[in-house]
């Protein structure tokens, strides 16, 4: 193969890989229309379905992480957060700054609510909490895939709880 036919096919395998890049690099825009949603799914109301919003936000294989060995399959995470409406029935979570790079999304949001029961070891007594957490979240086809790794200061929020 003559060195003319090697370099046009090193360009054309190059343009490729730029424009596949490209396209998989999300604005802060669409970014935020994909996790909408998923957020959402936090901000209790009485007719929501916050399960069903976590389901239709992610993509089968989506997984909730603590840690890079701590997942919880879609199915499971979509329960837990479903159920953090009975216990704090008032719970907001607020997106506060977005990052994006490539199709990874980093959200950094803000929790509040006041426990309706014992909370996390906590007896209730009608106190609030607020909490920062920060999100990495990689996005296929408009949807949450993959792993989603996640940190909130729970430990902060029952400190507040249980502050005299």
């Amino acid at each position: 193969m003559s060195k003319l036919v090697k370099s046009l096919i090193s360009v054309v395998v190059l343009a490729a890989s730029v424009q596949v890049a490209q396209a998989a690099e999300l604005t802060e825009t669409q970014a935020r229309e994909v996790i909408a949603p998923f957020y959402a799914s936090f901000n209790v109301a009485p007719d929501k379905d916050s399960a069903k919003l976590v389901l239709d936000a992610t993509a089968d294989n989506w997984e909730s992480c603590s840690a890079d060995d701590v997942c919880k399959p879609r199915a499971e995470a979509a329960k837990t957060i479903g159920g953090f409406g009975k216990a704090i029935p008032d719970l907001k979570w607020e997106i506060k700054e977005v990052l994006v790079s490539g199709n990874r999304v980093i959200v950094r949001g803000e929790g509040s609510g006041t426990p309706a029961v014992d909370f996390m070891g906590v007896p209730h007594s009608g106190k609030s909490f607020k909490l920062m957490s920060i999100d990495i979240h990689h996005i296929e086809n408009g949807k949450l895939a993959g792993k989603t790794y996640h940190l909130e200061d729970w430990a902060g929020a029952l400190r507040q709880l249980s502050a005299k």
